[in-house]
Order: C-alpha cells, then structure tokens, then sequence
C-alpha cells in the first residue's frame, strides 16, 4: 500500500465494476486520493439516504472510480504531492 492511491473497495462492490473500472485495480493502492478528498463526508452522506447501498452503487461509487481515474491517467511526482497537499489542506480546514 501507499500513501497515495486509490483506496481499496469492498469486494462486494468490486464485484459490480465494468471492465473499464476494473483499470482502478491495476495500480498500487492508497491511504488517499482524489475520491477520498471529495467524500470525506461519505459516511454523513449514506446516512442520510433513505437506501444507502443503492446511493453508493449509483451515485459515489461511480464518481469514486472516475476520480481515481483522474490520478490514474496523471500519475507524476507533481500529482502525488499535490494529493498530499489536498488531503492534509482538507484535514485542516474540512469545510473548504
């Protein structure tokens, strides 16, 4: 595992992954990434779904994979530090 990478999923999600999101497997996982940085509220926002399995699957899962695709296709030293960045910025001020 590193630092930064996609962060690994539930295998029972996994399971619902097309081909083409499959791709967020192929790279070394991580402790942070885009995703994590943009749910860092996914726990209060399942919470208040009125089906929260159905919410992730259709909604945040999806959105999840593209954002770690995002870091897939960009992979350099500059993204890795700049998620770095990103995730101790929102640890510090979470309502940015």
């Amino acid at each position: 595992m590193s630092l930064v990478g996609p962060r690994p999923e539930v295998r029972k999600y996994v399971d619902l992954y097309t081909d083409e999101q499959k791709k967020v497997l192929s790279v070394q996982p991580g402790i942070t990434d885009y995703a994590s940085i943009e749910y860092v509220d996914e726990n209060e926002i399942l919470g208040k779904a009125e089906n929260p399995d159905e919410v992730y699957v259709n909604q945040i899962m999806p959105d999840k994979i593209k954002l770690n695709m995002k870091y897939i296709e960009n992979q350099s030293v500059k993204e890795y530090f700049k998620i770095i960045f990103l995730t101790i910025k929102k640890i510090a001020k979470p309502n940015i």
